[in-house]
């Protein structure tokens, strides 16, 4: 029998976006083809590029659906490729909803026509991904169909993130998140300043890369703690567990989330998280029982945290416990894309059906 063939719309190199076309291959043997924008997005004149190639986006699209002749769309972001999704003519159509709202920034002078994209991208989809339960907050708010809402993470692969137990006697901590300005990157070495200047021990790994590697660089040096920050750069995914089980603090302090699997891999991995006290790590982390919830750029609060959580050993300890149990019961890549892509055969079938 022919493999059913998905279209994916969206940035294909992102972690995120190769965890679920991997997942649909695994577990539902479908066959993916890819289309994204071209233009990076890191500079105005790309932006106002980026803007003229997503007018011209529906023509190349439909040339690749009679190229690749797909059975169905899927697409991440509701306000960008989710709707380049909805106006391609292809069906049935599966949309996913990366951020709290996708509405970003909200400040933006596009903000209106989001909304307006948004609604009519929710108002054409058959099936909409909600990763957590804080996307559905602003879904309902709008009034979208919840009947056609899917709320459930994509997962992380327990055996590749598996539990180690770190037993050093001082912090270790580990910021895994994208270095742009909205995860605060800053707020976090200035807090480890504090640290540094009260005679405190860490080392404070920063994975990934960004337009802030180099200022993030130059502030270390200023702050005199580069002696105790290391900067890796960006590194495959398939490092990244041996750096969060080297590690026994995971930080996360972005100013907006919606669900954040590297929060998951962080608890799989037994790294206790201090992440900001935002809706995003609301719905996982409760303050000190699991985790601690800081304000965002509060970096007394954020150092003192720090403190709290690494002298008190016996709470970290049943925290990551608690933790990985957790992650296995509510974001096994294994059981929930194994959901998604029976989802999507039925989906299909319904539609086939209906058409015939």
């Amino acid at each position: 029998m022919k493999k059913r063939k998905i279209l994916f719309l969206g940035e294909s190199y992102r972690a995120d976006a190769i965890t679920w076309m991997n997942g649909l291959r695994e577990f539902g043997d479908f066959e993916i083809c890819t289309w994204e924008l071209q233009t990076p997005n890191n500079s105005k004149l790309n932006r106002f590029k980026r803007i003229l190639e997503y007018g011209f986006a529906p023509v190349s699209i439909r040339k690749t659906i009679r190229k690749e002749k797909p059975d169905m769309i899927i697409a991440e972001r509701t306000t960008s490729y989710g709707f380049l999704a909805a106006i391609s003519g292809m069906h049935p159509i599966a949309i996913a909803q990366q951020g709290r709202t996708d509405l970003w920034p909200e400040d933006s002078v596009l903000y209106p026509f989001k909304k307006f994209i948004q609604k009519y991208a929710f108002k054409k989809a058959h099936l909409i991904h909600a990763w957590g339960p804080v996307m559905t907050i602003s879904m309902k708010e709008i009034g979208v169909d919840m009947k056609k809402v899917l709320v459930l993470p994509k997962g992380i692969d327990l055996s590749a993130f598996s539990p180690y137990i770190n037993n050093s006697n001082k912090i270790e901590a580990i910021v895994t998140r994208s270095l742009q300005p909205e995860y605060r990157h800053d707020s976090i070495l200035k807090a480890f300043a504090i640290l540094h200047q009260k005679g405190i021990d860490f080392s404070l790994t920063i994975v990934g890369n960004g337009t802030r590697l180099q200022s993030l660089k130059d502030l270390a040096q200023n702050l005199q703690i580069e002696n105790k920050v290391i900067f890796t750069g960006r590194i495959p995914n398939t490092e990244l567990p041996k750096f969060l089980q080297q590690s026994n603090i995971y930080i996360s302090m972005p100013i907006t989330e919606g669900v954040s699997a590297s929060l998951f891999e962080a608890m799989a991995c037994n790294c206790y998280p201090v992440v900001s006290d935002i809706p995003g790590n609301q719905s996982w982390i409760t303050h000190r029982k699991n985790g601690q919830l800081i304000e965002i750029d509060n970096i007394e609060k954020l150092a003192e945290e720090l403190v709290w959580a690494f002298e008190n050993q016996d709470s970290r300890n049943e925290a990551i416990l608690q933790n990985r149990k957790f992650v296995e019961e509510n974001a096994n890549y294994h059981i929930n894309m194994k959901i998604i892509s029976d989802q999507y055969h039925e989906l299909l079938n319904r539609y086939w059906n209906a058409k015939n």
